[in-house]
C-alpha cells in the first residue's frame, strides 16, 4: 500500500498498523533532531530576544544581525548581494533543522493510516497544535510544510502549521504583548486565528473534489523485523530528504535573492510619511512578501514605532510581516497549488490593510 493511497482512508490500513517498529524509529529521529535544535539554538535565541525587551535591535534589512554591512551609498547590486548573504547566514541553523526534520516527519507520517479527519476545522486545529512548538519562522517551516503535504495531510492542516509556527509560539506572543498595547497585540492575534480557522478551512472547502497533488515518495511496509525497520526507515528518510531538498533548496536561494532585491529597493524613509490607504496597502504588500526570521516582525514593528512611524503602518507590519513570505508561498505553490499560494498572499495583505485602516480610524 502506498502512503498516497492510505492518506485518504477513513480507518488505518493494515500496512500502517504493522509498521510500528518503523514508527518508533521515525519518532525517535524527529525527537532527536528537534531536541537538539530547540535546546541548542531556537529557544535560547528566542528567550534572548524576549529578555532584550525594549532594547531589542535589528541591524540587517531582513535579519537581526549582519555578516556584511549594507550602506545605501553602495550600488543596488552590492546591497542585494550583501543582504542575500546576510539572510542565508542568519537562516543557516533554522534551515538545517528544517531540511533534516521535514523528511523525518514525512517518514513518520507515511507509517500512519490516517493523517486527517472529516472536519476541516479539527484538521486546522491539529495543524496549529503541530506548528506552535516547532518554533521556526515562515521560511524554515516551508520545507517542513512540503513534507507534510507530501505525506497526505490535509491542506488546512499544512496551512495551519505554517501560520502557527512563526506567529503563535508562546515566546513570540509574550514579546508581542510586552512591547505593544494589548489592543494591538490582540488585533495581531485575531488576524492569525482568522488565517488558521477561517482561511485554511475555506481554502480546503474550495479544493474539495479537485484532483490531489499528493506525491508521497514512500511506501508503507506490510510487515517488518527490527533490521528491516531500521533499513527501511533509513531508505525512506533518504528518499524523503531528496524529495524535499531538490525543490526547497533552489526555491530558498531564489527567495533570499528576491527578498533582498525588494527590501533594498525601498527608500530609507518610506514609512515616515502621511498615512493613506494606498500607503497602508503598499506596506502590507511588501511586508507579506519579505522572508524574515522568527520574531523579526515583532522587533521591527516595535523599532519602527519607537522611531515615530505612524501606528497604522506599524500595525500593518505587525500583521503581515513574518506570517508568510515569498519562500513559503513558493513552496505552497509548488507543493499544493499556485491558487492557494495566491489566495494566502492576498488574504494576508487584505487582513494587514484592514488592521491598519482600523487603527487609523480609532486612533
Amino acid at each position: 500500500m502506498s502512503a498516497q493511497a492510505s492518506a485518504f482512508d477513513v480507518n488505518p490500513g493494515f500496512a500502517a498498523t504493522k509498521a510500528w517498529r518503523s514508527r518508533i524509529l521515525s519518532v525517535s529521529l524527529m525527537v532527536v533532531i528537534a531536541g537538539v535544535f530547540w535546546v541548542d539554538s531556537r529557544y535560547p535565541a528566542l528567550l534572548k530576544r524576549y529578555h532584550a525587551g525594549t532594547q531589542i535591535k535589528a541591524t540587517g534589512a531582513l535579519t537581526f544581525g549582519a555578516v556584511y554591512a549594507v550602506d545605501h551609498s553602495m550600488t543596488l547590486a552590492a546591497r542585494v548581494w550583501r543582504t542575500t548573504v546576510n539572510w542565508l547566514d542568519a537562516n543557516r541553523v533554522g534551515m538545517t533543522f528544517s531540511f533534516l526534520f521535514a523528511p523525518a516527519a514525512l517518514t513518520f507520517l507515511a507509517t500512519l493510516g490516517r493523517r486527517r479527519t472529516n472536519s476541516r476545522w479539527l484538521n486546522a486545529l491539529f495543524g496549529a497544535a503541530a506548528g506552535v512548538p516547532l518554533a521556526v519562522c515562515t521560511n524554515c517551516i516551508a520545507p517542513i510544510a512540503r513534507g507534510l503535504s507530501a505525506s497526505g495531510m490535509s491542506t488546512e492542516s499544512v496551512l495551519a502549521t505554517m501560520f502557527a509556527s512563526p506567529a503563535l509560539n508562546v515566546i513570540v506572543l509574550a514579546m508581542t504583548f510586552a512591547l505593544f498595547p494589548a489592543s494591538v497585540a490582540l488585533l495581531k492575534l485575531a488576524t492569525v486565528l482568522f488565517l488558521i480557522f477561517v482561511f485554511a478551512p475555506a481554502v480546503a472547502a474550495v479544493q474539495k473534489g479537485q484532483p490531489s497533488t499528493v506525491n508521497c515518495p514512500i511506501d508503507v511496509p506490510v510487515s517488518e523485523t527490527w533490521k528491516q525497520a531500521l533499513l527501511g526507515t533509513a531508505w525512506s528518510y533518504a528518499k524523503s530528504f531528496w524529495y524535499v531538498f531538490r525543490i526547497a533548496l533552489p526555491l530558498m536561494l531564489l527567495a533570499a535573492l528576491l527578498g533582498a532585491f525588494v527590501v533594498e529597493l525601498l527608500p530609507p524613509q518610506a514609512l515616515i510619511a502621511k498615512v493613506t490607504f494606498g500607503g497602508i496597502a503598499f506596506v502590507a504588500l511588501v511586508a507579506a512578501f519579505l522572508p524574515v526570521p522568527m520574531a523579526f516582525d515583532v522587533a521591527i514593528a516595535y523599532i519602527a514605532m519607537t522611531r515615530g512611524v505612524p501606528l497604522p503602518y506599524v500595525v500593518t507590519i505587525l500583521c503581515t510581516l513574518g506570517i508568510i513570505s515569498v519562500y513559503s508561498l513558493l513552496i505552497v505553490g509548488k507543493s499544493i497549488s499556485w491558487r492557494v499560494a495566491a489566495a494566502a498572499y492576498a488574504t494576508v495583505v487584505v487582513l494587514g490593510t484592514v488592521a491598519g485602516l482600523l487603527v487609523q480610524s480609532i486612533f
